[in-house]
């Protein structure tokens, strides 16, 4: 096996074992509505076995970057058609990746009130607004009997994602976001059933799991999780023996995959406590897919190996809307421009050269 075999993710048969990663490009339109230029982009990409969308909010509570898509309104479902039958008519398979940033947000998002958080403690750095960088405030500490309205608001997402034609969802608790905030002891200081134990930090995810399984079918859920991750100003004081009980535990919803975001050589700068991929992969029995700064050497390897089944590739599928038949020809690869990661317009986002082009 290699990059270039079928697999099997849920009820889907992919092509190829090259996923196109999620990655925030900021493009949405006003409502944070998907446009049809996004259509185009995720288009251009659908060679890939499977893309992963770009995580969208599954409440306006969930906002914490500009024109950043969502996944509860009518108008924004109707937006996500566009994308999909793009994607669906060149043959490309894609899932929607549900977002709540919680704390990673800002009170401008949200008619001057708080971010909400498991507890009250302030991210350092700052944050994306509309109005340019600013601080991070001290969150909100959510209401026990807030956690249930939030859970329901993820089902709801995953519905209104299978409504608007994809595939199935990716639920993000990864880099630092309200998932990730309520499973690590570093954010988590709550002394309610979410807090304290390494089951209760977990239970608000595995809540989660339940309600989008039962909402739209475990086999077209996946999980993101970045058990090494700094991102975000996140900490975990024995992150080994917390992901690998979550995933241990993931083997009893029969989900579509996991998907892992290795220790990057920034979270070592940060001191991370690196959990091993090794650890993890013995830990769940299911699809397993591996992302984190992979060529197409490291990813062959890491299949053929046993490490992982699949590899997602978020910056080389930026640059490369082709990505899949580049590697198939060993051709160059085009260099993703950083400083339009984040802009508005077709620029460094739907103009990249395919190979043919060149």
């Amino acid at each position: 096996m290699d990059l270039f075999s079928q697999i099997k993710i849920g009820p889907l048969t992919c092509k190829n074992r090259i996923v196109m990663a999620p990655m925030t490009r900021c493009r949405a339109d006003e409502g944070n509505v998907p446009t049809e230029l996004m259509a185009r982009y995720y288009s251009q990409r659908a060679s890939a076995g499977l893309i992963i969308s770009e995580a969208s909010q599954i409440s306006t509570l969930g906002i914490g970057y500009p024109s950043t898509p969502g996944i509860h309104t009518s108008e924004q479902v109707q937006g996500w058609k566009k994308v999909t039958q793009a994607v669906h008519e060149k043959e490309g398979h894609i899932f929607l990746q549900l977002w709540h940033v919680g704390r990673i947000s800002h009170p401008s998002y949200h008619n001057g009130d708080l971010p909400v958080a498991p507890s009250a403690i302030k991210p350092a750095g700052e944050t994306a607004t509309y109005e340019g960088m600013k601080p991070f405030v001290t969150p909100r500490a959510l209401e026990t009997e807030e956690i249930k309205g939030i859970v329901s608001e993820y089902a709801t997402g995953a519905k209104n994602a299978i409504e608007a034609g994809f595939d199935g969802v990716e639920i993000h608790s990864a880099n630092g976001y309200l998932l990730d905030q309520f499973l690590r002891d570093g954010t988590n200081k709550r002394s309610d059933i979410y807090g304290g134990s390494i089951e209760n930090r977990s239970r608000f995810l595995f809540e989660v799991i339940q309600a989008v399984s039962a909402a739209i079918g475990a086999d077209r859920v996946g999980l993101r999780l970045s058990p090494s991750g700094t991102f975000n100003d996140m900490d975990d004081s024995n992150p080994e023996e917390h992901f690998t009980y979550v995933c241990h535990k993931l083997n009893d919803f029969n989900l579509a995959y996991l998907h892992i975001i290795d220790a990057l050589e920034g979270d070592k700068r940060h001191g991370a406590n690196v959990v091993d991929l090794s650890l993890l992969r013995d830990s769940f029995h299911g699809v397993f897919v591996a992302n984190g700064g992979y060529d197409k050497e490291r990813a062959n390897l890491c299949i053929q190996n046993g490490l992982c089944d699949a590899v997602s590739f978020g910056t080389l599928f930026i640059a490369n809307p082709d990505l899949p038949e580049r590697f198939k020809a060993d051709a160059e690869l085009n260099k993703a421009d950083s400083q339009t990661f984040y802009t508005s317009g077709k620029e460094g986002y739907t103009d990249y050269p395919k190979m043919n082009d060149l």
